[in-house]
């Protein structure tokens, strides 16, 4: 038997199983067993893991998925959270999530499929339990759709609540303070930015504007000890920074494969706070 099917026989048997030891069960170097694992994975016949350990994946025959479930404890606080959450349900719909819950779905890829649904000329995104059956997903989405759409037919019945008209002070009309007010805390914001990467030694390689330049996106580069480093930044000019505005940032940092750097002149609110403390760890969140 060659070296290639030997593997092939130990992650039969052991598998979902690390490439640390698979070496070690062939008495060959951890390089040299990664390549032909990989050459394996490329010829479609065993899988790999999304999910790490300690930095590796996990190789594993179809069928085995499972598995996978005995490794979990090396997922994030987030990931967890949306795993047991998904493992309760088997379907959820992924607008009616948190936005943490949305971002931590999109990572744990080896137990979250995506599903897209068309619904009333709209594209719905739900997560299905990778183990679950896709009939049983299907009945599942029909009634979380259903129960939407009843609850739109009750708010349609309801007749809104006519508000009174509430007058303007003549003093307020005359006000035209207001629009140069805001210009100036823009251009003021853009100047604390640029003094914060003046400062940092942090070189702007791309930038877009975004909500009327009170939000600005950045590719940054900043160098360290081991060479420069790109860093997605979010900047916003907003009194009160929620966990929306903190997912939504990572969410967009992510789809660049890039570390986020979130800066802004407002605080965190209590709900941010804690995401940021225990969900969101690897955000580097800066006050300006």
């Amino acid at each position: 038997m060659d070296t290639n099917e030997t593997i092939l026989a130990i992650v039969r048997e052991k598998g979902p199983i690390l490439p640390v030891h698979v070496s070690k069960e062939i008495n060959d170097n951890i390089l040299m067993t990664s390549a032909r694992l990989s050459e394996l994975l490329t010829a479609k016949k065993i899988k790999i893991s999304n999910l790490k350990v300690g930095g590796s994946p996990l190789y594993y025959f179809s069928g085995q998925e499972g598995k996978l479930q005995n490794f979990v404890d090396n997922l994030g606080d987030l990931e967890k959270k949306a795993y047991s959450l998904l493992e309760n349900n088997l379907v959820l719909k992924d607008s009616a999530q948190e936005p943490a819950v949305r971002v931590a779905l999109r990572q744990i890829k080896d137990f979250a499929i995506p599903l897209q649904v068309n619904y009333q000329n709209k594209t719905e995104i739900f997560w299905k339990w990778y183990l679950v059956d896709n009939k049983e997903v299907e009945v599942s989405i029909k009634n979380i759709l259903s129960k939407k759409e009843e609850i739109t037919q009750e708010k349609a019945l309801q007749k809104p609540k006519q508000e009174p008209k509430k007058e303007i002070p003549e003093e307020l009309k005359k006000d035209t303070t207001k629009e140069p007010k805001k210009i100036i805390d823009k251009v003021s914001f853009l100047k604390e930015i640029n003094n914060f990467f003046d400062k940092s030694k942090i070189s702007i390689i791309e930038n877009t504007k975004t909500k009327k330049n009170s939000e600005i996106d950045f590719i940054i580069g900043l160098q360290t000890t081991i060479g420069n480093i790109k860093y997605f930044c979010k900047s916003k000019n907003k009194k009160k920074i929620n966990d929306a505005d903190l997912s939504s940032a990572v969410i967009q940092a992510q789809s660049k494969n890039l570390p986020l750097l979130f800066l802004t002149n407002g605080i965190l609110t209590k709900k941010a706070q804690e995401m940021l403390s225990n969900e969101l760890k690897n955000i580097t969140f800066k006050k300006i």
